[in-house]
């Protein structure tokens, strides 16, 4: 989708980061070309707009790891397709990176300048059962503080990792694990520089709600949405150029975000599929239920409506309302137009974080474990945390 149709779409005219980047442009592709990269995770949305962000600059050297071939694939593909080659070395590679064989390779390699983390469990759905949440544990924390250790030891400049809105004041358990990221990050921080981003949801971005209102108009089937949740939304390209921006030019512990402005406000989920419509030339048709929606999916569409279902949402884990820090967190409003900075002390508590890893390795190792278990747990790290179950979840719905 082109750049100023999704903006169209998620009510802007302009992009985030423009005046910020035309301000630091010679220096920031000086730097990238004479740089080495290794992406993490560089094959969803995030991290293939991280990679064509660095690529199209020219880095000395850029490998991206990943473990969907298929994404992959398509990356390549797109990257030739818009920039072609360059004359460093770029590299992808299909791995898991909490294998043996990720681990074989940075121990055959792992020479880069910058490491690049975008893996991360994101959807809030996932918090339905306790074995994916143990997952989510394991790539958005574990598998963080493990490619954080190999980077230390392998001599690397600087450490990226993505957060999330949602770790400001957690309310779902996705959230609460990048929060607990964020003091695994602090911990290394004594031994790495490192920084991070904390951004708005990405607008179509693989598995988004969005991203569906494309596959159920290509499948013929209604367009379903809360129409009373307002989100924050960046463009795929946005989240890249904060990334990159927070990786060459953030000092350590920093996390970048997006300032809120005339440019950057709230809109709602059934709003945009309203937009949506209309820019694919269907009327919203509002319907009273599933099945009705259903139904009607096979018999509007050819009189230039389109059955929509827009909800009152009631499921675990959503946010009233997004923000990007905390009262108790120091800010940094004055380095650039656009980007907002979180300035942190290295504050962490070593006991609580080695009590968490000991119990997590406690759990798996004896292969049973309760949801009750890890959200007891996620409390103990976080009191504070918001979370409240109500029993419903995304998956129960169309």
């Amino acid at each position: 989708m082109k750049s100023h149709l999704m903006l169209s779409l998620i009510g802007r005219s302009d992009a985030l980061f423009a005046c910020d980047l035309a301000g630091v442009d010679s220096e920031l592709n000086q730097r990238v070309s004479e740089s080495r990269f290794l992406v993490l995770g560089g094959a969803g949305s995030i991290g293939q707009a991280v990679t064509k962000e660095i690529f199209k600059r020219q880095p000395n050297k850029l490998h991206v790891i990943d473990i969907s071939e298929n994404n992959m694939v398509e990356l390549v593909r797109d990257i030739r397709s818009s920039f072609g080659y360059i004359p460093g070395d770029f590299q992808t590679f299909a791995l898991d990176i909490g294998s043996v064989e990720y681990d074989a390779f940075i121990e055959a390699d792992g020479q880069y300048d910058y490491v690049l983390n975008l893996s991360a469990l994101k959807h809030v759905r996932s918090e339905k059962d306790p074995w994916t949440l143990m997952r989510m544990i394991d790539v958005n924390v574990l598998n963080t503080d493990k490619t954080l250790r190999q980077s230390i030891a392998a001599g690397v400049k600087k450490y990226f990792c993505v957060s999330t809105d949602k770790a400001a004041n957690p309310v779902n358990m996705m959230g609460a694990s990048k929060r607990i990221m964020e003091m695994f990050l602090m911990r290394r921080s004594e031994q790495i520089t490192l920084s991070t981003a904390r951004f708005a949801n990405v607008a179509f971005s693989d598995g988004s709600l969005l991203h569906g209102f494309n596959q159920r108009l290509q499948k013929g089937q209604p367009l379903v949405a809360p129409h009373d949740i307002k989100r924050y939304f960046v463009t795929p390209q946005e989240s890249g150029e904060l990334c990159l921006m927070s990786c060459i030019f953030g000092e350590n512990r920093d996390i970048f975000f997006p300032k809120l402005s005339e440019t950057l406000h709230l809109i709602s989920f059934a709003d945009i599929a309203t937009r949506y419509l209309r820019h694919h030339g269907y009327e919203p048709y509002l319907c009273h239920d599933e099945n009705e929606a259903r139904e009607l999916a096979s018999i509007l569409p050819a009189q230039g409506s389109w059955p929509c279902l827009f909800t009152t949402s009631d499921t675990t884990g959503e946010k009233d309302f997004e923000e990007f820090f905390t009262e108790e967190e120091t800010l940094d409003m004055g380095r650039f137009n656009s980007i907002g900075v979180i300035k942190n002390a290295p504050l962490y508590q070593p006991e609580l974080l080695d009590a968490f890893e000991k119990k997590i390795d406690a759990l798996r190792s004896d292969r049973k474990w309760s949801k009750d278990d890890i959200v007891s747990l996620f409390f103990e790290m976080l009191p504070d945390f918001g979370h409240q179950e109500t029993g419903k979840y995304l998956d129960a719905k169309m």
